[in-house]
């Protein structure tokens, strides 16, 4: 009966942990870029005398969709999304590398590109600056452009180049603050064959009605061992009445 208890309890820890990460997906559905978390449950062996044939299941982390979200033309000169696998490059909080696909810019007071949730855009030299009296314009290789904004005989000029990358999906994981890095530690090497979309966004490829339907088949499945658990607990209370009325 312990068993039984025990193994009901760890399902419905797991499924609990599942019903998080679809919750955590559904939460997303409108943010720029996102990608959706993907678990599944693996089996294991129980561990001990006379239960060979016993498994139980655990919940298990297996990456992230990385799949297009739907391009949503904006028209802003500041919007930006990629048309094509891999992410752009921006400095992480930590100060190092990381990786991003939700696009848009800010340029703050100092003229810095900024992603507007406020990290610095990486070139291949650094992070990107635009003159103070210019606009930038972005270009399909991710070359920033910078434009006068009056009308002296200022002629524009590149100011640097988005990095863009495409390390692979198995090469990076997604961090507790939604940036993806590589497995391995470093930096990815720009790739040419990334494309920029200036004047638009990418939409999270979450679907929103399969989330749903997973997050009832996830409630179903923590109600079931829910009664596993009582049920075992019925049957040890009966064999105790049991055993005590014949002893």
């Amino acid at each position: 009966m312990d068993r039984m208890i025990y193994l009901a309890m760890n399902g419905a820890k797991h499924v609990a942990w599942q019903q998080a990460t679809t919750a955590h997906n559904l939460a997303n559905v409108n943010t720029n870029g996102f990608k959706a978390d993907q678990v599944s449950f693996r089996a294991l062996p129980v561990v001990g005398d006379g239960s060979p044939t016993r498994t139980y299941v655990v919940d298990n982390t297996v990456g992230h969709d990385l799949s297009q979200g739907s391009l949503q033309r904006t028209g802003n000169a500041n919007d930006f999304a990629l048309g094509s696998p891999g992410f752009f490059a921006v400095q992480g909080p930590d100060g190092q590398e990381a990786y991003s696909r939700d696009g848009g810019y800010e340029v703050d007071a100092a003229g810095m590109m900024r992603t507007r949730s406020g990290l610095p855009l990486l070139g291949l030299g650094g992070p990107i600056t635009v003159p103070e009296g210019f606009r930038a314009e972005l270009g399909q290789d991710g070359t920033v452009t910078a434009v006068p904004l009056n009308g002296e005989d200022r002629a524009p000029q590149i100011v640097g180049q988005i990095k863009l990358v495409n390390p692979g999906a198995r090469a990076v994981f997604k961090g507790e603050d939604g940036l993806f890095r590589l497995h391995a530690g470093g930096v990815a090497a720009q790739d040419e064959n990334v494309r920029l979309v200036p004047e638009a966004l990418e939409a999270s490829n979450v679907n929103a009605v399969d989330s749903l339907v997973q997050m009832i088949s996830h409630a179903r499945q923590f109600d079931l061992n829910i009664k596993l658990m009582q049920t075992a607990d019925q049957n040890a209370r009966s064999a105790t009445q049991v055993l005590a009325m014949t002893a």
